[in-house]
């Protein structure tokens, strides 16, 4: 006779579900029909609210089925349904004899209640719910902030007491803040965030002082008296070049622009060749022109190949056109004396530039050494 027991289901809650998954997940857990578990729980609240609390209580302890990327999903509109009994009872509160009925003061009680739970709903678990639209939050709302202000000028018309007056007023207050409740949560969330980043920013620019005072400075001697064609200035400089950019760029957005593209091919020829490459850029640049990206990269290649040393990028961006200045201390280099079968300059650089709409020109360098690699290409006007 097999005596081993069968495992139980671990207690998870399914990401699908009803109302919160407790249900389902108890049921599978014990084994018992979904039935009897949620008769359970309805019978236990009638007879006390035990139910209800158990409820909750498992629904703030049991966690979810394992799944980052499938959201949670509920197949009851409780917003919804919780506007629903707020009518209900607003209907009541409006039939009632007299304000002092008790009949009156807990429908009254109910309305609030039922109301302020639909808004908190719809802004807390409706909110990530993908199956839960802006409109439907927006009529959830909107329809609870109506029928509280509708049954705040019922008690103030028809209940003259000032203890009725007190309540309606009170209702019509809490009306209003239902329509404007979104925004003042959207508003303290920005706040909350802008606090965060500021904080954040403190810090960073702490911690940049610090090493600029102390690291990067330590870098830069390293290079200046190593040379930049050595070995331990190509790792100073690796390693200059990715603390500024955690330092100083860090915590902005990444854009794909020609500056920070050129900037990053830089970084990668540095660590491969000899040379230490400065990239400066002037201008506003939009999204990068591959042809003019894929030129440059191969300008500033040729520089690090036959000129090593100090190789310098320049990049200017006007509302007519882009220019890139690539500038090497190399030899120099005369077109008519490459080879033809070399077509790294002729067909890299002048022939994809021509293709593209643009122009290169290859000359001697401002002070007369080395070569001055000029890219123009026009930018295109809708």
């Amino acid at each position: 006779m097999d005596s081993r027991v069968t495992p139980r289901p671990p207690l998870l809650r399914e990401r699908s579900n009803a109302l919160g998954g407790v249900s389902e997940a108890v049921a599978l857990h014990l084994g018992w029909k979904l039935g009897t578990v949620r008769f359970a729980f309805i019978a236990s609240t009638l007879l006390g609210g035990a139910g209800a609390l158990l409820y909750l209580w498992l629904w703030a302890l049991v966690p979810l089925v394992p799944d980052d990327a499938a959201p949670v999903t509920r197949r009851a509109p409780v917003a919804a349904l919780l506007v629903g009994a707020g009518a209900i009872a607003a209907i009541i509160v409006a039939t009632a004899a007299t304000g002092a009925d008790a009949l009156a003061t807990n429908a009254l009680i109910a309305v609030v209640l039922t109301i302020g739970a639909a808004v908190a709903w719809s802004l807390t678990l409706d909110r990530t719910d993908p199956d839960r639209t802006r409109e439907y939050a927006l009529w959830v709302r909107g329809l609870g902030s109506g029928i509280l202000l509708v049954t705040g000028l019922v008690v103030l018309l028809s209940r003259p007491a000032a203890i009725n007056a007190v309540l309606a007023v009170g209702l019509i207050v809490l009306g209003v803040g239902v329509v404007v409740a979104p925004r003042v949560v959207a508003l303290w969330a920005e706040l909350q965030a802008s606090q965060t980043a500021r904080v954040r920013d403190e810090q960073r620019a702490e911690i940049a002082a610090h090493l600029h005072d102390s690291v990067l400075q330590t870098l830069a001697l390293i290079q200046n008296r190593a040379g930049a064609s050595s070995e331990v200035a190509r790792i100073a400089r690796a390693q200059e070049r990715e603390l500024r950019d955690w330092l100083f760029t860090g915590s902005a957005p990444v854009d794909a622009d020609l500056a920070s593209e050129l900037r990053e091919i830089a970084a990668l020829i540095e660590l491969d060749y000899a040379v230490r490459i400065d990239v400066v850029a002037v201008g506003e640049f939009g999204p990068s022109p591959s042809a003019l990206v894929a030129a440059a990269r191969e300008a500033m290649l040729n520089a690090a190949r036959h000129a090593g040393g100090e190789v310098s990028v320049y990049l200017e961006s006007t509302v007519s056109a882009i220019d890139v200045f690539v500038r090497d201390r190399g030899p120099g280099v005369d077109l008519d004396s490459v080879p033809d079968d070399r077509l790294g300059i002729r067909e890299s650089i002048i022939g994809r530039m021509s293709r593209a709409g643009g122009s290169a020109t290859i000359g001697v360098g401002a002070d007369g050494t080395g070569t001055e690699i000029h890219l123009h290409l026009e930018v295109p006007h809708d």
